[in-house]
């Protein structure tokens, strides 16, 4: 058997991307999928803020609140050995100023034993990311391209990520990308990089810059939902997905066997 691999911690992960090796970061709602991220090797198990939608059914991610998050992160918690657990801000915290901020961040290391705090739209308060780095607390600065910057810059932002962005939009993300490692951000959740804007980023700053949605190789690692890289979605009992697995198939299949045993009065399997 393998020696088990040593925790990860933010030093750690800033010398991944100086030794150019790519970190993982799996995003987790429960208890048993995080065990399985934290096994599979993640460095980092992030507790998102579209729990409420891709879970629990919410129609926006701006409904979750940090009693919600609480509770889903305190779930992970306990299913996290290895990887940094990052959890982030619901909308409110960071909109209400540097203090709330503080708080918020606070509560969550408190209540819940997370390992850093990821703030969605940081470039906008760099201010509060040097305020809760102050108290302790290493903060995952998320930022990129948005609907709202796309617009303000004349592109189309469902093609951002391929697009030729204008001189004054690359300079701005550069700039934003410095600022909040500036502020004290120890990772960076650049959204909708692409390969014309992600890498003068990545060479931009000395903190390790991941990303989901537009991301690739140039970046430093790769954030996916793990219930999007198992095919975890009730829609994929109907279509073969591009997932590493179709579960959702796979859970049906296997409940429709259940059913059929219990009407045929058979026993069940599992069952003692």
């Amino acid at each position: 058997m393998s020696a088990a691999r040593p925790k990860v911690t933010v030093p750690s992960l800033q010398a991944m991307k100086t030794a150019g090796e790519k970190s993982v970061c799996f995003v987790a709602w429960d208890y048993q999928m995080a065990q399985l991220a934290d096994r599979a090797g993640a460095e980092i198990i992030s507790v998102g803020d579209t729990v409420g939608v891709n879970l629990w059914g919410q129609p926006h991610p701006l409904e979750i609140t940090m009693d919600e998050l609480l509770v889903v992160a305190k779930a992970v918690r306990r299913g996290v050995r290895r990887a940094l657990l990052s959890v982030d801000f619901p909308f409110g915290p960071l909109q209400s100023g540097s203090a709330a901020a503080v708080e918020a961040a606070i509560r969550l290391v408190k209540e819940a034993g997370v390992d850093m705090v990821k703030l969605d739209g940081a470039s906008d308060y760099p201010e509060a990311v040097e305020a809760i780095t102050r108290a302790g607390i290493p903060v995952f600065a998320q930022f990129g391209i948005t609907p709202q910057t796309s617009l303000k810059y004349g592109i189309d932002y469902s093609a951002a990520s391929t697009a030729q962005l204008p001189d004054e939009m690359l300079s701005a993300l550069v700039i934003e990308a410095e600022r909040l490692e500036e502020a004290g951000a120890v990772a960076l959740n650049f959204t909708n990089s692409g390969p014309v804007v992600g890498p003068p980023v990545v060479e931009a700053v000395g903190i390790p810059v991941l990303g989901g949605f537009g991301g690739g190789p140039w970046l430093d690692g790769r954030i996916r939902m793990v219930t999007a890289a198992i095919g975890y979605d009730a829609v994929n009992v109907d279509r073969d997905p591009d997932t590493y697995a179709n579960v959702a198939k796979i859970a049906y299949d296997a409940l429709v066997e259940c059913a059929a045993d219990v009407r045929g009065a058979r026993k069940l399997r599992g069952q003692k």
